[in-house]
């Protein structure tokens, strides 16, 4: 279903405390922003916010920043946020590609790629977030032996990511073309679009590399 624009959406956002916008013009790097140190994940394209929700209850000494590029995708995630949220989550209404302006180095633990784009023609593979130029980007951003989790349900989207993940040479942690039906489901948060998807009966592709040093 397409979501229709609601005047004031951006005000909105601007307006809301769970919610970061323009984050490259703040003047402060986001690992600041929870005035702690504990661990920081980053999920690129959080959607409605289900996945980044419910990770931030069920953990609450991790720092979660959840990126939304659309405006009108973000004002519902904000939207539906409440007074007893816990207290360890942003949204940040940006693209993903100004993590290294806004992070300063190895200050991530861990990134999520949930059902990205697959930009499935050639010609925009380069928009893919697991194309090799966001590859450096990533691993600026993370720690020593921080983490990738990539889920999506297009199957071409996964082998092309699985071969630049090799060719970039990532440590690889796990890999499932079938999540659900994988001792990996045990501990699996889903997304909206994981829940549509299977129970459409697709299978849902999995894996976690991680950064090697040096």
């Amino acid at each position: 279903m397409r979501l229709r624009y609601v005047p004031g959406q951006y005000q909105y956002l601007k307006n809301c405390e769970k919610a970061i916008t323009d984050p490259e013009k703040r003047g402060y790097k986001l690992n600041k922003a929870f005035g702690n140190n504990n661990p920081i994940h980053v999920e690129l394209g959080c959607g409605k916010g289900k996945f980044l929700r419910e990770n931030a209850v069920k953990n609450p000494d991790i720092n979660y920043f959840g990126f939304e590029k659309s405006v009108k995708v973000a004002y519902r995630c904000a939207k539906s946020t409440f007074e007893n949220d816990p207290p360890n989550y942003y949204i940040v209404y940006s693209n993903g590609d100004i993590l290294r302006e806004v992070f300063d180095e190895s200050s991530i633990s861990r990134i999520y790629l949930n059902f990205s784009d697959p930009w499935p023609k050639p010609s925009h593979y380069k928009r893919r977030l697991t194309h090799k130029s966001f590859l450096e980007v990533y691993k600026f951003v993370l720690a020593d032996k921080g983490e990738i989790h990539m889920k999506t349900d297009n199957n071409d989207l996964f082998e092309y990511s699985l071969e630049q993940f090799e060719n970039d040479s990532w440590e690889f942690i796990m890999v499932t073309r079938d999540l659900h039906k994988s001792a990996y489901k045990e501990d699996n948060i889903m997304t909206e679009y994981e829940e549509r998807f299977i129970n459409e009966g697709k299978k849902i592709n999995k894996l976690v590399v991680r950064k090697k040093n040096g």
